[in-house]
Parts: structure tokens; sequence; C-alpha cells
């Protein structure tokens, strides 16, 4: 199978410059970085111990900023390099780190061996961290070959991801056992590892659970935050197609018991707002894009965020979140967002029925009684009424729960990754 796999790779190699050129024009890759997939590398390489981790997107680089903070301070360790797929990801990243002489973005090459070869070859790394589920067989074979130990960390393979690999079960366990460690963030995750050949696994929890330092991005400015002082203000985030207009039908029925309500809406891809605000403005409603802060007075009904990593800190001005990508029946397969961060910030949660991608973790937050289903735009409007006739403040002994449950995984993962320091 991996045979196949390989030469399938090289066959369609000589098609991947053109396949970027038209990924880049429809705003799909960086436009000045995108030959980075074709392992065109313009940072040298310092002497010293390097450290990778590789991410695919938004989630999987944020669950791991607490490790990568704790690695920097880590003196054994010169470099860390991150290497990410998507746009989102790489803007996040860039955007965190770009201030730090130790961190290094790099958009990851194709799964190509000419591509991953060239990559290895350059970046000499001395230990590789593959997060979540970014599985690349010739990548991982690659390194393999050079005996650089490779870790599985947050580990999550899904029943229908399961389900897939068994249909060529020879060729996963060939690609799971190169992993020196697996570690991962439940036990059906656990389970279904040890049956597609993985070896040392371990099961400490979600990385998502870890307390990200908010110093930084959860500033607003304070004109701003004096406009809004007596408003009621709940947050839809992560929302794709049609989550938008059903959380602007809320607005509007919220608003005829709370004048004074203010929606935020944070698209999962940015690069939809325009659309957005298309469709939004056709409910005669008024429209502040979050570059233009300046601009929203006491008749603003929407704030539409219009660049990425600023989510944090509108969840601390929030005191309601929904989490879209949970009402979309279209998405139902690979339903849901993560929830962690806007309930360590104090948030109570409300989602649609589709959240199969993160069960275990609302299942969680259900217990702790933070979380609730809703199942249309009226349902949640009129859960939204009924939670701001509370006035109290956010309930800080939620995050309190969750920052030591997550610390407690940090401290557990940390101390596993340095065993191959």
């Amino acid at each position: 199978m991996y045979f196949w796999y390989k030469l399938i790779t090289y066959l369609l190699y000589p098609f991947a410059p053109v396949y970027l050129y038209f990924r880049k024009l429809r705003k799909k890759e960086d436009s000045k970085r995108y030959k980075e997939k074709l392992s065109k590398i313009n940072i040298f390489r310092d002497e010293g111990f390097l450290i990778w981790f590789h991410v695919a997107s938004v989630g999987e680089a944020m669950s791991i900023l607490p490790l990568i903070e704790s690695c920097i301070q880590e003196k054994k360790i010169d470099k860390t390099l991150i290497t990410s797929i998507t746009l989102s990801s790489g803007k996040i990243l860039e955007k965190r780190f770009s201030q730090n002489p130790k961190v290094i973005h790099q958009f990851l090459p194709l799964d190509v061996p000419i591509l991953t070869n060239k990559f290895l070859d350059h970046w000499k790394p001395n230990l590789s961290i593959f997060i979540d589920s970014e599985v690349w067989p010739n990548l991982i074979f690659d390194i393999s070959k050079r005996k650089i130990p490779l870790l599985l960390i947050n580990a999550r393979i899904t029943k229908k991801s399961f389900l897939r690999w068994k249909l060529v079960v020879n060729f996963a366990k060939k690609i799971f056992e190169k992993f020196d460690l697996c570690l991962t963030s439940n036990e059906e995750s656990e389970g279904f590892l040890k049956i597609l050949g993985a070896k040392n696994i371990k099961n400490y929890g979600n990385l998502k659970f870890s307390k990200i330092n908010t110093d930084l991005n959860n500033k607003l400015d304070s004109d701003f935050l004096n406009k809004i002082k007596n408003r009621k203000i709940w947050c839809g985030a992560s929302t794709h197609p049609t989550e938008e207009i059903l959380c602007a039908k809320s607005h509007l029925k919220i608003k005829k018991k709370y004048n004074n309500i203010l929606t935020i809406i944070i698209p999962r891809h940015i690069d939809r707002v325009k659309t957005i605000y298309e469709e939004l403005s056709k409910l005669n409603i008024k429209i502040v894009l979050s570059s233009n802060l300046s601009q929203v007075d006491t008749k603003t009904d929407v704030l539409l965020v219009d660049s990425y990593g600023e989510s944090l800190k509108f969840y601390n001005i929030s005191k309601y979140v929904f989490l879209g990508k949970s009402l979309t029946t279209s998405l139902t397969k690979d339903s849901g967002q993560n929830p962690i961060e806007p309930a360590r910030l104090g948030c109570k949660i409300f989602h649609g029925p589709y959240v199969s991608n993160f069960a275990e973790i609302y299942k969680y937050f259900n217990e702790l009684g933070i979380s609730k289903e809703v199942n249309s735009s009226n349902e949640l409007s009129l859960s939204l009424v009924e939670e701001f006739k509370d006035n109290k403040p956010k309930n800080p002994e939620i995050a309190e729960k969750i920052e030591i449950y997550g610390q407690n995984i940090l401290n557990n993962v940390t101390m596993e990754i340095k065993k191959y320091i």
C-alpha cells in the first residue's frame, strides 16, 4: 500500500506548483509564502537543539500554545519550529510569535519525498511532534529513517477516521508504529490507536484544556469598552454558512426584549466576511466591522469580526457564546468546535446538536452546567432572553476548575516531552 501511495505522490508532484498557484489566486494560500509548501526555505537553521511541532489548523495551533510557551522556557531547547497547513493557522502563529526570536513558523511542504527530504535536510529537527490527527505517510517514514524521535501529542482518532484506517489496517500499522510515543486526548482514541498498531500509548487528557496566556490578546480599546459598558453582549463564534443568519435572527428576537443587545459574530473563515456582511444587511440591521471599532455606537446591532486571532478578547467581554459548526446539517459528520476557550473565560456555551468532534468535552461541560444544546434560532433566542435576566457576573469557579484540570494535563505532557530532550 505504501508503495502505491508513494508512487501517486511522485506522479502528482509536477502539478504541485500549478495547484498551489491557483489556490493562491483563490486566496486559500499565503500569497508571499505559499512556495514554502514546495520546500522553498529562506530562513537559516541555527546551531543547537531544534524542537519541531506540526499542526494542521487553527484549533490545533491554539491547543499547543501553552505547550510551546513552556518549551520556550526550557534552556536545552535553542529553537522551536512550528509548521502548519492552513492559511488561518499561519496568520495566528505568525502574529503570536513574530517578536520571539526563538520561534520560527513555516508552512509544511506537500507530502512528496522530494519535498519532505529537502525540508528535513534543511531543518534537521532533534525532536518532531505531530498534533492531533496529522499523519503524513511519506514525511513520517522519512523522519523514522533519520531516527529522529517522533511523538503524536493530543492524539485524536474519531470513529469516522478509525473506520477509514481499518480499510488499510496493515498500512496504518506501518505508520503508527513509527511513533515513539502517542499521548491521546481521550480513552476512545487510546483504544483505536492500539488497534492501529501504535505501541507506546498514554492518555493524560485533552491538551486544549491547558491555559493560554491571553495577556497580549484580550485587550480592547478603552473608548470601545466605555461605549458598550451598558450593553448586554453575547457572541456567535466559529460560525459556518447559515449560522450567521441564525445569530442575526436571534439578535432581532432578543432585541424585542432587550433593546441594548449587542451581538458579536466571529466567522470561522474570515474570507467570508464580505458575503456575511451582505447577507446580514438584508435584515435591516446596523453592522460594524471589528477593524472599525470606533464606529460602534448605541445603535450598532452586530459587530462582525474581520481578522484572525481576535476571539479571546471578545469572549472576555461576552457572558454567553454560541459555538458554530453545530447547527449546520451539511456538516453533521464532522461537527462541533472546541468550547474550552470561551468556557475558560467564564462564558456559558450554547451549541447545536452536532458536536461529535468534541463530544467528550461537551459531556464534561454539561456535568458542570456550563453548556446547553439548542436546536434552532428561536430556541437560542429564548434561552438567551432567559439568561439575560440574571445580571450576575461570570462565575470564576468554572474557570478555576478548568485551569487546574488543564494545568495537570500540560504538566504531564511536558514531562513526557522532556524525556526526549
